[in-house]
């Protein structure tokens, strides 16, 4: 089989360190011919690791697709809202394209990009991970096999840990909705793919309840400052005292997020200068620390949907009831439950630990594997997913949003009619 060659646009977290690791683990099957980012610190270390020529790396995507076509395919992982005119004109370039998720921040550029990949008769898959899992994996197979009857809801909960949370989303880059995008859309969108798969359905109707309770200015404890390091009061008790995450010594993720430089002093600046080393309590952040979403399927399936930022770990958990059985399973701990009604027979599997190996549980690498056979046979073959599916489940996390904002239960095909 022929080796598939690949462009990344933006080598951040996702781009550099976890899709294109695929290429150095199985270089027999991918090859990373080319790099676009701004920040020529990351250029120079994804330049160093994938062997590539000083001609063959760019400080701007634009400059990269202005050449000749130099590869099958191009990775765009840039920020969310700048996903659009690379993952675009990519396409008409003639690229096949894997674009991060979500797709874009805005529910009309989603739809473009999907009926710009048909027209041009190009592969175009979205990063939604969770379905390259072996947990969820497993999950849709005990659910087609008819372990537990004929599904009936769903109840899938997202864990984001307090400490993930303030993060990405009181701190980081997804703080904000203008900046970003709305967290069910930044975060979530994984969940809406994911419950769209195994409900095996349209979702037709949506609403939505939640909102930031915690990380806002009334909540600040008394004298604490704009940033950690400067004199907290409350720093040897503050769950989210800066320090305490990016100046110990584990020097992992999320410290390594903070700043290309990851020695103490470099880390120290960061807290110093950026945005990680503001007090969760008076940052610019918008986002809901806590979202409920309701679901109706076309196959009257039902799910609900719960987001809380206040959990210890970061995890997914999930049951899926049955007419004749249910299923109870957690995803970090890689156990999956099935219980039958008539037997009262109890099945536990308990899934091989493929931490450091892949994240989000093999998805990344899972997902990497599926690109790379579609381009191989040129779309010949079918992928776990498609450029219409995940339209389909961003225009779910879109219409939550709008629910939840107005007190509305949402059609999603008057949803999406709206848009058109």
């Amino acid at each position: 089989m022929r080796k598939v060659t690949i462009a990344l646009i933006g080598a951040g977290q996702r781009g550099m360190n976890c899709y294109a690791q695929y290429a150095l683990k199985f270089p027999h099957e991918v090859e990373f011919v080319a790099v676009a980012d701004a920040k020529p610190e990351r250029r120079a270390s994804f330049q160093a690791l994938h062997g590539l020529a000083d001609k063959d790396c760019y400080a701007d995507w634009r400059e990269l697709l202005a050449q000749p076509r130099q590869a099958d395919a191009i990775l765009v992982c840039t920020q969310d809202a700048m996903h659009y005119e690379p993952a675009m004109a990519a396409l008409q370039a003639g690229y096949h394209v894997l674009l991060e998720k979500p797709m874009s921040p805005n529910p009309r550029e989603c739809l473009e990009m999907g009926a710009c990949a048909e027209k041009h008769e190009r592969i175009f898959s979205i990063c939604h991970v969770l379905r390259f899992t072996n947990f969820f994996t497993t999950i849709k197979q005990i659910l087609d096999q008819g372990e537990i009857g004929r599904l009936i809801s769903i109840q899938h909960n997202e864990n984001v840990a307090y400490w993930h949370y303030a993060h990405s989303y009181v701190r980081g880059n997804w703080r904000n909705s203008q900046l970003s995008s709305p967290m069910i859309l930044a975060k979530s969108c994984h969940d809406m793919d994911i419950m769209l798969w195994l409900a095996g359905a349209d979702c037709e109707h949506i609403s939505s309840f939640g909102s930031l309770t915690h990380f806002i200015a009334e909540n600040a404890p008394a004298g604490a400052p704009e940033r950690c390091l400067d004199g907290c009061p409350v720093a040897d008790s503050c769950l989210y005292y800066a320090p305490r995450h990016y100046l110990n010594e584990h020097i992992g993720w999320p410290a390594t997020t903070i700043s290309d430089d990851h020695s103490y002093e470099g880390r120290y600046k960061a807290l110093q200068e950026g945005p990680y080393g503001r007090c969760v309590y008076h940052c610019d952040n918008n986002v809901v620390d806590h979202q409920v979403v309701n679901l109706e399927f076309a196959n009257q399936v039902t799910a609900v949907f719960t987001m809380c930022a206040f959990t210890e770990n970061c995890e997914r958990t999930i049951k899926l009831m049955g007419t004749r059985g249910e299923i109870r399973a957690a995803m970090e701990k890689g156990e999956i439950e099935v219980t039958d009604f008539a037997t009262k027979a109890r099945k536990v599997i308990t899934l091989p630990d493929v931490e450091g190996t892949s994240g989000h549980g093999g998805g990344d690498f899972g997902l990497m594997r599926d690109f790379v056979r579609l381009v191989q046979y040129d779309g010949q073959q079918v992928g776990r997913t498609s450029a219409a599916t995940s339209v389909q489940s961003h225009l779910m996390a879109f219409a939550a949003e709008e629910a939840r904002v107005s007190r509305q239960t949402i059609s999603l095909a008057d949803f999406r009619q709206a848009l058109q």
